[in-house]
Order: structure tokens, then sequence, then C-alpha cells
């Protein structure tokens, strides 16, 4: 085996509940404006009609289990909270029918999109990449991953955040614009999906500032629960 100049990075393993394997994630793919209510808030109309998707990608190395405190991130004064549903595939696809995408979700989890707001904005205004405002350190948070087969195919579903004990995002994974199987099978066109790759499907309305010294906590009906303390 060939040596290298440093250390190679560790994998990045996000827990399954219920068990004690780990899921080594590769690629994390996040869609925008998902959530018509969610685009409106950003100034933004979606019509299905003519538009298709977009996406943008994480590192891996940008996942935080749920539980964490970290700290809050360098260069904003503007920390969102997007609550997110998420799936994790399980095996590889490439032009996938929509009829077949599910088969290859291994399965679901909670994640929390964190976004540095200002810089998101500020990129956007001048037609720059956004990854300074959403692909930064400790900005996508995952819930323990709940087996397919062990809880069946979602389609719908209570999306809920709270802050400090408030709800300030609430709604239903129905209300998606694009819906799982959609989205698989249009990234699917423009990727080759392989086991390892988490999906964070977008944010309903209702995003908002985060401080230092609160605790978010989420939830999704039949996926679970998230938590996230800012230092």
């Amino acid at each position: 085996m060939s040596a290298t100049v440093f250390p190679a990075p560790r994998p990045v393993l996000a827990d399954i509940a219920g068990s004690k394997a780990k899921f080594p994630i590769r690629r994390i793919f996040c869609v925008g404006r998902n959530y018509h209510a969610h685009a409106a808030e950003m100034g933004v109309r979606v019509d299905k009609s003519t538009q298709e998707p977009f996406y943008f990608l994480k590192d891996a190395s940008a996942y935080v289990p749920s539980g964490s405190t970290i700290d809050y991130p360098p260069q904003t004064a503007n920390y969102h909270h997007e609550m997110e549903f998420v799936a994790a595939i399980g095996q590889a696809g490439f032009e996938v029918p929509e009829a077949e995408a599910e088969s290859l979700i291994y399965g679901y989890a909670c994640g929390l999109d964190m976004s540095r707001r200002d810089l998101q904005f500020k990129a956007r205004e001048k037609g720059h990449p956004w990854d300074l405002g959403k692909n930064f350190e400790q900005s996508a948070v995952l819930s323990p991953i709940v087996r397919k087969q062990d809880c069946g195919t979602i389609h719908e579903g209570a999306i809920e955040l709270r802050v400090n004990g408030q709800t300030v995002q609430q709604s239903d994974l129905k209300r998606m614009i694009w819906q799982l199987p959609e989205i698989i099978a249009h990234l699917s066109r423009f990727y080759h999906l392989q086991a390892g790759d988490l999906i964070y499907t977008g944010t309903p309305e209702d995003v908002g500032a985060v401080k230092s010294g609160d605790v978010l906590e989420g939830s999704i009906a039949g996926v679970g629960n998230i938590k996230l303390s800012i230092r």
C-alpha cells in the first residue's frame, strides 16, 4: 500500500437507530426551496410546472450527531436553523425511474441544515455559489438513521422544530413540492448515487436565527428526534 504524506481522513460514520453498526457518509445533497411557504419567505416563488429541483452539497465532514453542543460559527451574525427530513441511500443508482426510486433508500433521519444566512444572501445577491453560507463545519446535524425495514416507507408526517421549548417550525412532509421519489429520480440523472449518500429534502417555513445558549429540539413523525445546543 502506498504511503500518504499525512494521515488519511477517517470515514465519517453516522449512528443507526437500534444497531451497533454505523452508516458511512459519502456525500450530503441538500434540496433548496422544497416547501412553497419557505420559498416565499426567501422571496422566491416556485412553479413546479416550469421548474426543476435544485441542489447544493455539504462535505461529509460537516456532519454533527444529534445531541451535540457546537460553537456559534465564525464570520456570521445571522445563523439560521432549518429542520429537514433526510433520506439515507443504501444502494447505487443512476437514471433511476421514479417508480423504482424508493428501492435505493436505506432509511430516514431528522436533519438540521444550519446556515450562515447573511453569507448565503450576500452570495446570492452577487450570483455567487452558496458554499460559505451552507457548506461549513458542523452545519449538517443528523439524528440516528431509522432503517426503512423497521419503519416502512414514509411519505407524510408532522415535522417540527422547537428552540428553547418554543415551536418555531411546524409542517407536514406531504407539503414538500418535490416528494422523495421525485427527488431521487431527478438527482440520479446528474449523479451516480451511491450507498452512503444523504439527501436533506428541504425545510418548511419559519426558519430563523439562533444564538449562543439556544437549545434546538426537533421531531419527525415515524422518524425520531434531534437535538442541538449552541455554545
